[in-house]
């Protein structure tokens, strides 16, 4: 691995529903399929400030949609994952993969 820059376990979780997600990732879907599919729950403002940390990384980019009325004239701010993202996702899950190969099988009982 020649990566430089680590990822901690929420960013990665965070970087992953992005791009799971597509074109619908926003703040509140985030949190949401947090909560289903880790059965995590977190503030709104934790889900922000690690989409901002992503961004600012390199790995997010964020672009504005249309104000709506039942947003109070507020724009929804969209994420998308960028192609430096997903390059560190594949390298961290090849990383996993290879790990994962070197240990001893866990039996049933554990």
């Amino acid at each position: 691995m020649g990566r430089t820059t680590f990822l901690g376990e929420f960013e990665e979780l965070m970087l992953t529903l992005v791009l799971i997600l597509g074109d619908d990732a926003y703040g509140y879907t985030l949190l949401n399929a947090l909560k289903e599919h880790r059965g995590r729950t977190v503030n709104l403002s934790t889900i922000h400030v690690t989409l901002y940390r992503l961004e600012k990384k390199g790995y997010l980019e964020s672009y504005y949609a249309g104000a709506t009325n039942k947003r109070g004239g507020r724009r929804k701010r969209y994420f998308r994952i960028t192609n430096t993202g997903k390059s560190l996702l594949q390298e961290m899950k090849e990383a996993r993969i290879q790990l994962w190969k070197l240990t001893p099988q866990l039996d049933s009982g554990v």
